[in-house]
């Protein structure tokens, strides 16, 4: 099938686009307002998009609190969502009021940034410390409606890191769980069963891929 997205007459019974994009990571973002209440909210448009300087993205459909929070105070947090943690992230995707604690309506435990104001997930295994950079409104957003699609670009100023995972020298995905959204309601886990690794190619003088080595376990 192939249908022009401009029309968007796919004919299925649910969009499918989300579910080709997929998987995706889900960044947890904490933030907080010009009043103090914390905000917590997950979002699946969301991504590292350079690590020299480190650097995030993450997108929302209308201009929620977690956009006006961010350019509010210039700063968000960033929490990895794993397994165990599934429940408390979906409590926190609830649509309430501005003044209400996302992180006190699903259960979930503050930790202080060490750079930035925002807090971020107490018991995660990994978060991100974030100062927003720019913002994008997409084609066809209206602030003054709150409609439209809204992107929030920050560099990634500290990582906290809950050392029981890092084995090795490396931060162990394994034993993480990581989350990851696929489209529709669905929802997948990154764990040890449906990991693997592979050396990137290289080609002889000839312009031939070579065969590719086993991993030796260093990144280059």
């Amino acid at each position: 099938m192939f249908y022009k997205t401009e029309e968007n007459n796919h004919g299925l019974s649910h969009d499918p686009f989300k579910a080709i994009v997929a998987p995706r990571p889900i960044g947890w973002i904490g933030s907080i307002d010009t009043n103090g209440v914390p905000n917590l909210a997950p979002y699946s448009y969301f991504n590292a998009i350079s690590d020299n300087p480190y650097f995030v993205v993450f997108g929302s459909i209308n201009y929620k609190d977690s956009i006006k929070n961010c350019e509010d105070n210039k700063d968000f947090t960033c929490s990895l969502v794993s397994e165990n943690l599934f429940n408390a992230m979906n409590n926190s995707s609830a649509t309430v009021n501005p003044e209400v604690d996302e992180f006190n309506l699903s259960g979930i435990k503050k930790e202080s940034g060490k750079i930035v104001k925002a807090p971020f997930v107490k018991g995660c295994c990994a978060a991100l410390e974030c100062q927003h950079w720019k913002t994008i409104d997409l084609p066809g957003s209206d602030r003054s409606t709150g409609q439209g699609n809204f992107i929030i670009i920050a560099k990634v100023v500290g990582i906290y890191i809950d050392d029981k995972y890092i084995i090795n020298g490396r931060f162990d995905i394994a034993s993480v769980k990581p989350l990851a959204r696929l489209g529709y309601m669905d929802y997948g886990v990154i764990g040890k069963n449906n990991i693997f690794s592979k050396n990137r190619p290289k080609v002889n003088k000839q312009g031939d891929l070579k065969a590719v080595d086993d991993w030796d376990g260093i990144y280059r």
